[in-house]
């Protein structure tokens, strides 16, 4: 999904001396109850200000010890105008090649894309160039509009379910964070997938696998609610390898031909999860990562509460009855994004993730059946 902030705003997130992340001179700290309000208030502020345009690149702080109020939200209020100024857009222009598509153009799978529960990434938006690689493969891609139900899930082959949010969360991530899907639905999916159906569940930082994980436990998978970073630098991305073992040998990153073979994998900044049993891990996190679990997004420091998620996944699949499931804690690694008045690339477009399309690609095959253990 989306991580620290654009390129217009970045230069002013910086780590003091003191071990506290700061923006410009200003630190960032734990919430002082005194400014709760203004928090949630400037929270609901920069979730309205990034609908169209939230890259990973959005954190909001509250400012404690002798520091005036209006500061704060000064401060805060000059980053939603620099985040919104960023305007990343989806990148249109990227068009990866394909050497031997999967199907016939408009002849293969349909994959339906989740439309239906405030979902940060749609067919038509942040994962329209998700969706046209996609179709250029063969796949037929739709927008799944309604609730999910056995009659509407039938008309899908893959299932893609991408940063969903309840009502109550659109424009606002402050807790608590419901789950977008009434229990039937959950049922339905379910049911869906032990029938032969293929579902691939997205959900990146905080608050997105708070919100999922009512349905993932329904499948046996559990996210920490967080933000999956590196300790002791944050950075972005972090790279998953063969050659590290963080990055699983399997038929997935195998491909069809040696051609298709993955040796590398980047994302952008997500959640950690775990898979009670049967799953096989594909994107494994390695030594110093740790899923910081503040109470609002991006709201943490040094000092704030996390878990060492060292041998946790940020992507798995299992097998769930006749169907299959893929689940992966990021969701820009699908993507290509464009971000600030510079075009920088952000997702599968990143000089970082060329081997992303592919592996994109490799993960729909096996969806499928094309591809497998």
């Amino acid at each position: 999904m989306p991580a620290q902030f654009s390129t217009s705003v970045r230069p002013l997130l910086s780590w003091a001396g003191n071990g506290k992340r700061t923006v410009g001179n200003l630190p960032v700290l734990r919430q002082d109850k005194r400014l709760a309000v203004a928090e949630s208030q400037l929270a609901s502020g920069v979730n309205r200000a990034r609908e169209n345009v939230y890259t990973k690149q959005t954190i909001v702080g509250v400012y404690e010890g002798g520091m005036n109020h209006k500061l704060a939200i000064i401060v805060a209020a000059a980053l939603v105008a620099a985040i919104v100024y960023a305007q990343p857009v989806p990148d249109t222009k990227f068009k990866p090649p394909i050497e031997k598509p999967a199907y016939s153009q408009g002849a293969g799978p349909v994959v339906m894309i989740d439309e239906a529960h405030h979902n940060w990434h749609t067919a038509t938006g942040r994962y329209l160039p998700f969706a046209d690689l996609l179709r250029r493969d063969g796949y037929v891609v739709q927008a799944s509009k309604s609730p999910f139900s056995k009659d509407t899930l039938k008309q899908a082959n893959i299932l893609v379910i991408a940063n969903a949010l309840n009502k109550r969360n659109d424009n606002y991530w402050v807790p608590p964070y419901p789950s977008p899907f009434t229990d039937e639905e959950i049922k339905a999916v379910h049911d869906w997938a032990q029938e032969g159906g293929a579902l691939l569940l997205i959900a990146d930082h905080l608050p997105w696998p708070a919100a999922a994980d009512k349905l993932a436990s329904a499948f046996g998978v559990h996210f920490s609610p967080g933000h999956a970073l590196d300790e002791k630098t944050l950075a972005e991305p972090i790279i998953f390898r063969r050659s590290d073992g963080t990055l699983a040998d399997y038929p997935i990153t195998n491909g069809r031909a040696t051609n298709e073979r993955v040796d590398s994998v980047a994302t952008f900044t997500g959640s950690a999860f775990r898979v009670d049993k049967g799953g096989d891990g594909l994107l494994i996190f390695g030594p110093g990562i740790v899923s910081f679990t503040p109470t609002n997004f991006w709201n943490f420091d040094t000092n704030s509460p996390r878990v060492s998620v060292v041998g946790w996944y940020q992507g798995a699949v299992l097998r769930v009855g006749k169907g299959r499931m893929a689940v992966f804690g990021e969701a820009a690694m699908f993507s290509a994004q464009v971000d600030g008045p510079k075009g920088v690339p952000f997702g599968m477009n990143a000089p970082e993730a060329k081997q992303n399309p592919q592996f994109v690609l490799n993960l729909l095959h096996w969806l499928s059946g094309l591809l497998d253990e």
